[in-house]
């Protein structure tokens, strides 16, 4: 006697196959002004996303990342897309394997990022599932921290966004410092010291270097932001350098974070002892299936996790990672999201629910925002 289970209809998914053609879009996305951190300026964002469709549904997707993984998804991985459709590890290994010699990090990470997701988003929709209880969400809504605070602020600008924050409900923010690559110790001060002033004692202040200072330099700034009460000193050296973080973090009493440019599990286990919290960017670390793989493999080992940018995307997933603190509100990605997709949670008191409340069927309940075309830079 066969058994059917109960997360998948009784039709016949097994006959289901990945149904074409597969699309991708690219999108530009102009910042208000100029923005820059310790180590990099930009004027606009980039996002590359994928629709993938079987039996009816669609699969959406997307990633922060160059217009090179577009061609990435379109060439390497588009014409392997013709697989059963609920079985995503498998379409994702035989990704993987098809881009060894091309490498699987970089803009090939974020293109292989932006198909998992839409293949998740196409599974629950099939099995007429929302996302966040497919993955198994425990929680109604996650906290977010408000995030940007760049280097190209004056303090009356950076007051206002963090203003803008406290009133959302947010009770940590994160402000970049490592201004000209670690060379303005002084003016990160001033702003660090400015931010403190402005949140009180009753919130989290944290800060994000980018991997601006030496190791010398990161160990000398610690101190200072320990006095000033700072919680969270994030990419004090480039995560390239596990060994240095491991040393600044030896020297200093608030939390040493790094992990949003992992790709794979690989990444992530080289970080895990040392870093406090372990950052993980579901755009660039394999969707939610490397997502939940690197969480897991975070857990074992006693370390939470954060989810880095992109929060339209991390909503379903972070109410599923039980070692989850938070989700990153970016700045630049709260105010594009709901340009480039329709469906977007919204934060409200400081949370962020697993779906929006006017979430478009099942899945994540995203989908193509028809403004978006404004800012499409591929062919229409």
């Amino acid at each position: 006697m066969s058994t059917t289970f109960p997360s998948e209809p009784a039709t016949t998914t097994a006959r289901l196959r990945i149904e074409g053609p597969i699309t991708v879009a690219v999108y530009r996305f102009p910042t208000p002004g100029p923005e820059a951190d310790g180590t990099l300026a930009w004027e606009s964002t980039t996002a590359v996303t994928v629709t993938v469709g079987a039996g009816g549904a669609t699969g959406f997707g997307w990633s922060y990342t160059s217009p090179a993984a577009a061609t990435v998804i379109e060439h390497h991985l588009a014409p392997l897309l013709d697989g059963r459709p609920l079985d995503i590890e498998a379409r994702r290994m035989e990704m993987v394997r098809a881009c060894r010699n091309i490498g699987t990090g970089g803009v090939v990470a974020h293109a292989l990022s932006a198909v998992d997701i839409a293949l998740w988003d196409l599974r629950a929709r099939l099995l007429e599932r929302p996302l966040p209880e497919l993955l198994g969400a425990t929680r109604a809504a996650t906290p977010v921290y408000g995030s940007g605070g760049f280097t190209t602020m004056d303090d009356n600008r950076l007051a206002r966004q963090i203003g803008g924050w406290q009133a959302a409900g947010c009770t940590a923010v994160k402000i970049k410092i490592g201004e000209d690559r670690g060379r303005r110790t002084d003016r990160d001060l001033e702003r660090i010291t400015l931010a403190a002033g402005l949140i009180g004692d009753r919130d989290t202040l944290m800060v994000d270097a980018n991997g601006a200072y030496s190791v010398a330099a990161a160990q000398w700034m610690g101190s200072r932001l320990d006095r000033l009460g700072v919680g969270w000193f994030e990419e004090p050296v480039t995560s390239d350098d596990p060994a240095g973080l491991r040393r600044v973090r030896a020297e200093v009493r608030c939390d040493v974070t790094a992990g949003e440019y992992i790709y794979d599990r690989y990444d992530a286990a080289a970080l895990i002892d040392v870093v406090d919290c372990l950052q993980l960017d579901v755009t660039r670390c394999g969707g939610y299936s490397g997502f939940r793989e690197c969480a897991a493999l975070a857990a074992a080992h006693g370390v939470d996790v954060s989810a880095h940018c992109a929060p339209s995307l991390h909503a379903p997933v972070a109410a599923a990672t039980g070692n989850l603190r938070h989700i990153e509100w970016f700045a630049d990605h709260a105010r594009l999201e709901p340009l480039l997709a329709e469906g977007t949670p919204q934060v409200a008191g400081g949370l962020l629910p697993p779906r929006a409340a006017d979430a478009i069927g099942n899945g994540h309940g995203m989908r193509p925002a028809p403004n978006a075309e404004h800012y499409r830079l591929t062919p229409r």
